[in-house]
């Protein structure tokens, strides 16, 4: 196993090893016990969101020990002095041992995968969920097989994230204020849904719960589908077929406009891909919007032109005046 720990309890940063984000402030060893909700919290895949979470963990103190799986040695020393783990490790069967909370943050692609080689180390009880973008396939695929292995699993999607990548981006504050779905199921255990909610709290989270399906519709055009055109927006504008002034032209408006599109490639595939269906509708309708409008420009009808900004402009402000995401996803 290749791993990195603290040694001989000496002040973390002092070790070589992991350091302290930069904000912690040691709470009384009373508040600690009060605060402590896990002994153990396993996060299978510290990039830019298991990392943050890692980094919340600890900082407020709701595990008693966080550990960090990571599927490249070379990952490991970008792990550990984010501080975003205990210690981390490449070795899935060891960073899984004795966890309390399983939090599944791979790719899309690489859960079930993942989970199968994990579950012969779940201790019984042990509770597994996940920070997917897509919930149905990964509750389908995944519940089951955690329950043969007599744990529990509860599928869960924090809307919050960044264009950038990695654990150098994570941030104890990322989930702060931000929208969690609970996708429980008629199986789920009752008590497990109960702790997935009271976690997410505890890092700074609004929790709901929604049916998977159901959210799988909803973020279709919400999340994934804005991607979707932004990358579009990026490729078309910034292609190779513009004359070499184009870059130069785009201000503000297009940096803000298309700032998702820096997002991980790979992870936006395991989306679009898991959510085709959605995703599919979601784009047919969007054309459908450009199309009317395109009809309306091209034939010169002014009030159905400032009727489409209008329109926009009413719907977006009513929406930030009551209920905007402070996330970046």
């Amino acid at each position: 196993m290749k791993s990195r720990r603290r040694q001989n309890n000496l002040p973390l940063g002092k070790t070589g090893g992991l350091r302290l984000f930069p904000s912690f402030i040691s709470p009384p060893p009373s508040a600690i016990l009060r605060s402590v909700q896990f002994r153990k919290i396993t996060i299978i895949g510290v990039g830019l969101l298991g990392g943050s979470v890692g980094l919340a963990v600890r900082q407020r103190r709701l595990a008693g020990e966080v550990a960090g799986f990571v599927r490249r040695a070379a990952s490991l020393t970008d792990c550990e002095l984010a501080g975003a783990a205990d210690y981390a490790t490449t070795d899935i069967y060891a960073a899984v041992s004795n966890a309390d909370l399983v939090i599944l943050c791979p790719p899309l692609a690489q859960m079930r995968a993942l989970t199968e080689q994990f579950l012969p180390a779940l201790k019984p009880g042990a509770i597994v969920t996940d920070v997917g973008s897509v919930k149905a396939d990964v509750v389908h695929e995944l519940e089951s097989r955690i329950a043969k292995a007599g744990a529990h699993f509860v599928g869960g999607h924090p809307m919050a994230g960044g264009e950038k990548m990695g654990v150098q981006a994570a941030r104890a504050d990322l989930y702060f204020n931000a929208l969690c779905i609970i996708t429980p199921t008629k199986r789920s255990h009752p008590g497990a849904v109960r702790k997935v909610e009271k976690f997410w709290k505890a890092l700074g989270a609004r929790t709901v719960k929604m049916d998977a399906a159901k959210h799988d519709r909803l973020v279709s055009d919400t999340s994934h589908l804005p991607h979707v055109a932004a990358a579009a927006l990026a490729a078309l504008i910034l292609g190779p077929k513009q004359p070499k002034e184009q870059p130069l032209l785009c201000a503000t408006g297009f940096r803000d406009t298309t700032r998702v599109a820096s997002g991980s490639p790979e992870m936006w595939r395991d989306i679009s891909l898991a959510n085709r269906k959605n995703l599919t509708r979601s784009v047919e309708a969007l054309i459908g919007e450009l199309k009317q409008f395109q009809m309306a420009l091209k034939k010169g009808k002014a009030g159905e032109v400032e009727k489409f900004f209008a329109n926009a402009k009413q719907r977006r402000d009513h929406w930030c005046a009551g209920c905007a995401s402070p996330s970046e996803e």
